[in-house]
């Protein structure tokens, strides 16, 4: 079969500035950061609540934590896990374990004690890095896991005197604090760092070696790491440098609230701001609206990506005219669709910012699409594929269909993933040599019309997405069916005006057995993290099934929508 020649038009929609070809750099991730550092070593590298700290000192401190992980016996391809929200210490701890040569493992702070339990065996991590508060849900699974030493930062050991001071004794009163059990295996991070030289023994680390495992549904729903390269991370931020033609190099100030264990905010909030000399002002918590709108006034940050539930919330906050959000000129939102409104508002309260909707996916490092920021943005679209990013639409043939018609949406690019940590069965699954390119098929299924810019038509199968986290149906159910009165069960997605979706369970229980909706709350709450937990519940006597009993839960979702919709009508 002739391959196709596969058309581009969307080079011709780029605004002025951004660059209609790409070469990725090849630098590796700490070569980006010392860069950075040696260009601006006094600027302002990191903002955390009035402690601020340099690029001089950021590398050094990375450094310093690299020292420490070598002489701990950590190699270099051994997995250090991260479970921090956005404070100097994540930034210190994956660029000084990418220093020491070894593999960042991005680990959400919201895990449940099981959760982590899996992530940490499915990794192979030996050594995790985690917040004081959060220790309680590593010691319910420190016998069962390979990790052989923990590395523990606290808030306070960010913040400035006297905040460092009366932190702990906030924590104390508010029944927060954590005591824990320091010892040979459980060490302090800030005394680790201290006592080291900034300069530990060289590695030889490759733009083509993994830096960071990424943990997703993907494509087929089931959990899994997804290794992105030095390259894939480093040429992702590169794009969005091109396509962002305004950036002032060593002049921006970015707030981070979208969590770095997130992709999208390790790209674009993390990396891209390390890679322009940005000041990366630190949000620990970006569900505390009230601290996100008071870090934008008091950094006057100019750049500000997130996700549409962010936005929403902020548009729609009593304190929001309280302060001064002009400083802010773009935001990137990322996913989940943005709703038009949520951009109109935006752009209004923040005296005219852009805030565009994009696209990506955890495989492709993330970004691949985004509307033009000041050039023509096409509602409901997910924009145009950036620089040194291929996309075509393609049909069951595997051949591209013609414009307008819907297929499913294949991307190619330097930031493409390597593949799935030790599931090569589903690394093949995902990515398909093809026009002389490696792509990866989204899954999702899409439209692109004759000026390049895409549509997503329908979202991964099942996929629910609430507040910007992706939610596996799959995972959910498992909760649901390990209660003793559930038959059988299945986890939906409703529409929710705040969080964009809401998981909605519906459930048979075994004969003579009985349970309550709150009860099966209850239950997921104790296994889930808090944005997986449904927020309703329905009783069915049994759930509709295919003719291979299989449960159908699009029929499921459906109905659920549809008694949602006459429910409101009503």
């Amino acid at each position: 079969m002739t391959q196709p020649t596969l058309s581009r038009p969307w080079l011709g929609r780029y605004e002025a500035g951004v660059p209609r070809s790409f070469t990725p750099s090849g630098l590796t991730l700490p070569a980006l950061l010392e860069r950075t550092a040696s260009k601006y070593p006094d600027r302002v590298a990191l903002t955390f609540l009035g402690a601020n700290t340099t690029y001089r000192q950021l590398w050094q401190d990375a450094g310093r934590f690299a020292s420490a992980l070598q002489k701990m016996g950590v190699q270099p391809g051994d997995r250090v896990s991260i479970m921090l929200p956005n404070m100097p210490q994540f930034v210190v701890a994956f660029y000084g374990a990418l220093l020491a040569g070894a593999v960042a493992v991005n680990t959400s702070p919201m895990y449940t004690a099981t959760e982590l339990e899996h992530q940490l065996k499915d990794s192979g991590s030996e050594t995790l890095v985690i917040m004081d508060a959060f220790y309680p849900r590593y010691a319910e699974i420190q016998g069962r896991v390979p990790v052989k030493r923990v590395l523990v930062a606290g808030i306070q050991d960010a913040l400035p005197f006297p905040k460092n001071l009366l932190y702990p004794v906030k924590a104390r009163k508010e029944g927060t604090w954590v005591a824990v059990p320091y010892g040979e295996r459980v060490l302090s991070m800030k005394k680790v760092v201290a006592s080291q030289a900034p300069t530990p023994q060289p590695v030889s680390v490759s733009a083509q070696d993994v830096a960071l495992l990424q943990y997703t549904g993907g494509t087929t729903g089931v959990p899994k790491g997804a290794m992105l390269t030095h390259a894939n991370l480093v040429a992702n931020c590169e794009q969005a440098r091109g396509w962002m033609t305004d950036l002032r190099e060593g002049h921006e100030i970015t707030l981070a609230a979208i969590p770095f264990f997130h992709v999208y905010g390790m790209t674009v909030a993390m990396n891209l701001s390390i890679l322009i000399g940005a000041t990366i002002a630190l949000v620990p918590n970006a569900r505390d609206i009230k601290m996100v709108l008071s870090q934008i006034s008091a950094s006057g940050a100019t750049l500000f990506p997130g996700v549409p539930t962010l936005y929403n919330a902020i548009n729609n906050h009593p304190d929001t005219p309280k302060h001064d959000l002009t400083s802010i000129r773009a935001c990137i939102s990322g996913s989940a669709p943005l709703l038009l409104e949520t951009a109109r508002k935006f752009k209004e309260i923040t005296g005219g910012a852009n805030l565009v909707e994009g696209y990506g996916l955890t495989e492709a490092s993330p970004i691949t699409h985004t509307n033009p920021i000041f050039g023509n943005q096409k509602e409901g679209s997910i924009g145009l594929p950036m620089p040194g990013v291929d996309a075509v639409v393609v049909g069951d043939d595997g051949q591209p269909v013609p414009a307008g018609e819907v297929g499913e949406l294949w991307v190619a690019g330097p930031m493409v993933m390597k593949g799935y940590w030790q599931r090569p069965d589903e690394t093949a699954k995902t990515l398909r040599e093809a026009f002389g390119q490696t792509w990866l098929m989204t899954g999702d299924m899409a439209t692109a019309d004759d000026q390049g810019y895409f549509r997503i038509v329908d979202r991964k199968k099942d996929l629910i997405i609430a507040g910007g986290f992706n939610i596996y149906p799959r995972e959910v159910e498992e909760v649901l069916m390990s209660h003793p009165a559930v038959l059988e069960a299945a986890a939906v997605g409703l529409p929710d005006a705040y969080r964009g979706e809401s998981v909605h369970a519906v459930v048979a229980l075994k004969p003579g057995q009985n349970a309550t909706e709150a009860e099966i709350i209850a239950h997921c709450k104790a296994v889930l993290s808090p944005y997986k937990v449904p927020r309703s519940v329905e009783f069915r006597s049994e759930l509709p099934k295919t003719a291979a009993m299989k449960i159908l839960r699009r029929q499921l979702a459906q109905e659920a929508r549809d008694a949602q919709s006459g429910a409101k009508s009503a």
